[in-house]
């Protein structure tokens, strides 16, 4: 899958695969050095958790047949980016592979620690039973040196030849070495033998890799929750409906989805009016009433009666389908922190095993003997093991990015964490993102002699067909009051946002628009008192029967919300495009100062806005004009229901009504910013001084087999304690949101 660069197309693109076989970090990083050997790849970043390959370069480099011959030369496999499913398979086979290794290393590996610990507590009777048991120790370990090991030796060689060894070479070098200590003691008729610590070496590094597997499956269960359609659908076609594979959908079909059940793709409502849940998407109970022509997005459920939907996108091209593409992408791209962490990992092997090179030789000239200082070699090799550090950052950021999705927020750019973190200032559009997106009907105004309930029910009649939000709103007002009934439509005249010139079956005529627009058509409206709010006003027969006051009310929670943000040190700010008395009312509402409301704003206003608060800065906005000032923001983030292109350009998309999700994003980024400089700093410190320990003072092989270990297990139990934490997720949502459809915003 590729795509070219905004910056220049004609020279730079970008090209997304998934890359199998890979081990570890070590191999992550030796497919990368393999790529950027090639002629005309700029840079090539694998992300490990989820064996995702993004390379960057000239279109022509990019071609997989080129990427995969390359990448096949160290024994890997390349192919196109995986499907949830098929990542959860490879993740399940990995998982099953490593257990069936993990119990023959229990099991073999059991009898090999039993023997050894028999020759150290001296409990044989005779040295010639000490070095029986040396031998017994031996062969049990064979099968977990040979076969449970293969993994470790295969990764490494691979490694070495794209010059650089990684943890796995370290590995294979240090449990070969154990082997190789052991059979020269042996031959030398000593007993103190360490097939142990090549076993140790191997069992518990293979739990480290099984425990990572399972902190992957977390990230990948979070993303596949989004939505999982069904394999097969009722295509609707004339005499009824017949059942069709989902992939055998095309756009424009009509598919039924009874009741109960989740919509299988995005699309239009057709025919009557829908009850739809959005609490797979959103999280929130109160289902939401749609009409026809409605966009509606795949994964939501119907809870009516059965519905008839027009495809708008076939399967793999939905909404949510998109946005777990982009995550593919983006995991892929490195932050700062990873960077630092690949490039500590990548110097620290060959510094290891120059150590460990200079103990043997130091120890040997200061006259000790020659099978202590190869042990003291053994316990530098051991213990200098990168695993740590190449795990510090790719495990909480897939961790953090879990957690955000059963928060109800899409995190794209992986560099997100780390802006978020240090954000220092919010604004926020208005309509779609501080509001609902759709206005409601405040009050209603008739004339003299009119009645409410008659100019609603023309006003209904009048707005029959139109999707102007202005019109649906009247037209929801007029079925709340059940005026359902609406007088049949022999002819409309659509005038561009202005109004509508409606002639009714009963013969009347009426006009449904501005006050200007009916002013132009003769009808006098000068008397009429004008609103804060959107006003709609309509005549029939020539006269003025009655008007409109329509507007947009906060969602639950949203002064809450601001509120506690202002408490956290952030600048605020309302910028709209909209009248000054609309957003000053909004903004009391929410409670924002007055001169935290920015009225009028054009496109580069907002921007110019933006580019002056305190940095870095996050923007919310869900329209077309919005798409400057997330440009401009340090981090743009898309509401519930903006438009598809806002949806792709900002770097944080919430799937739930209202900015709760602001507020879920900035403490989830800080937690996760400071558990990988915990994971970073923690691997970092223990190799530091683990490497100097053994280098300045003998310590046993085994030892440094389990603080290596530690070190590891430490990184991966940090970063889980991220993803299995429920902090404020559920909490602080504010209660009773309003669920509102997909891609409504005017």
């Amino acid at each position: 899958m590729t795509s070219t660069s905004h910056r220049d197309a004609s020279r730079t693109g970008e090209a997304l695969y998934s890359v199998q076989g890979l081990w570890c970090t070590s191999c992550a990083l030796a497919v990368e050095a393999q790529l950027m050997r090639l002629s005309g790849v700029v840079a090539a970043s694998v992300h490990y958790p989820s064996a995702t390959l993004l390379v960057q370069g000239r279109p022509d480099a990019l071609e997989e047949p080129r990427l995969a011959a390359a990448v096949r030369r160290l024994g890997y496999r390349l192919g196109p980016p995986e499907a949830v499913g098929d990542a959860q398979a490879r993740l399940e086979a990995e998982s099953r592979y490593l257990t069936l290794r993990l119990l023959t290393a229990v099991a073999f590996g059991m009898w090999t620690m039993i023997a050894s610990l028999l020759i150290y507590a001296g409990a044989m009777p005779s040295p010639r039973l000490d070095l029986v048991m040396a031998w017994v120790s031996g062969a049990f370990a064979l099968p977990v040196v040979t076969y449970v090991a293969f993994p470790f030796y295969r990764a490494g060689w691979r490694t070495l030849r794209a010059w650089r060894p990684g943890m796995d070479a370290l590995v294979s070098l240090g449990a070969l070495t154990a082997v190789g200590v052991s059979l020269w003691l042996l031959a030398l008729g000593s007993p103190e033998v360490y097939f142990d610590t090549a076993v140790m070496l191997v069992s518990l590094l293979l739990v480290g890799r099984l425990v990572e597997t399972l902190c992957r499956h977390r990230g990948l269960r979070a993303l596949k929750a989004l939505h999982e359609p069904p394999a097969e659908v009722q295509r609707w076609e004339q005499g009824g409906g017949r059942t069709r594979p989902l992939e055998a959908v095309a756009v424009g079909d009509r598919v039924r989805v009874e009741g109960g059940e989740a919509l299988p793709l995005d699309g239009t409502l057709c025919d009557g009016e829908a009850l739809l849940d959005l609490s797979p998407l959103t999280g929130e109970s109160a289902p939401r009433r749609c009409l026809p022509g409605d966009p509606v997005a795949a994964g939501c459920r119907n809870r009516g009666a059965a519905l008839i939907l027009e495809v708008t996108a076939a399967t793999g091209e939905c909404r949510l389908d998109r946005l777990r593409e982009q995550m593919w992408w983006q995991q892929a791209r490195k932050g700062e922190l990873q960077r630092l962490a690949d490039r500590f990992a990548g110097w620290l092997s060959p510094v290891a095993v120059m150590l460990a090179l200079l103990t043997l030789a130091a120890t040997w000239l200061a006259g000790i003997p020659a099978e202590e200082a190869w042990v003291r070699a053994l316990s530098v090799l051991v213990v200098a093991c990168p695993c740590a550090v190449g795990l510090a950052i790719p495990l909480a950021g897939l961790a953090g990015s879990g957690q955000a999705l059963e928060r109800g927020v899409i995190v794209r750019d992986p560099n997100v964490f780390e802006v978020l973190a240090t954000v220092r200032s919010a604004a926020f559009d208005k309509t779609g993102t501080l509001t609902p997106g759709e206005p409601e009907v405040l009050a209603v105004q008739p004339a003299s002699g009119y009645r409410e309930v008659d100019i609603l029910a023309s006003a209904a009649s009048a707005a029959q067909g139109s999707d102007h939000p202005l019109a649906r709103a009247m037209r929801r007002h007029a079925r709340d009051a059940g005026l359902d009934g609406s007088v049949e439509v022999a002819e409309v005249e659509e005038f561009g946002g202005r109004g509508r010139r409606v002639r009714l079956a009963d013969g009347r005529r009426l006009l449904l628009g501005s006050r200007a627009w009916l002013g132009e058509q003769g009808i006098d409206v000068d008397g009429q008192e004008d609103s804060a709010e959107s006003e709609v006003l309509l005549a029939c027969d020539g006269s003025w029967i009655g008007q409109f006051h329509l507007g947009e009310a906060a969602l639950p929670g949203t002064a809450t919300i601001l509120a506690r943000l202002r408490r956290q040190g952030l600048v605020l700010a309302l910028i709209s495009g909209d009248r000054a008395r609309a957003v000053r009312r909004l903004g009391e509402e929410v409670g924002l100062r007055p001169a935290e409301c920015y009225a009028g704003r054009s496109p580069e206003a907002k921007a110019q806005l933006l580019a002056a608060m305190p940095q870095p800065s996050l923007y919310v906005g869900d329209g077309l004009n919005d798409m400057l000032g997330l440009a401009t923001a340090s981090v743009g983030v898309a509401p519930l229901g903006a438009s598809s292109t806002v949806q792709e350009g900002a770097s944080v998309a919430l799937m739930r009504p209202g900015v709760s999700g602001v507020e879920n994003a900035l403490d989830l980024a800080r937690r996760t910013r400071r558990v990988m400089r915990q994971n970073l700093l923690l691997s970092g410190i223990y190799n530091l001084l683990a490497l100097g320990l053994a280098v300045a003072m003998p310590i046993p092989p085994l030892v440094a087999v389990l603080a290596m270990l530690a070190s590891s297990l430490s990184v991966v139990a940090n970063s889980a304690r991220l993803a299995w934490s429920d902090e404020p997720a559920q909490e602080r949502r504010p209660d009773a949101a309003p669920a509102e459809a997909l891609g409504t915003a005017p």
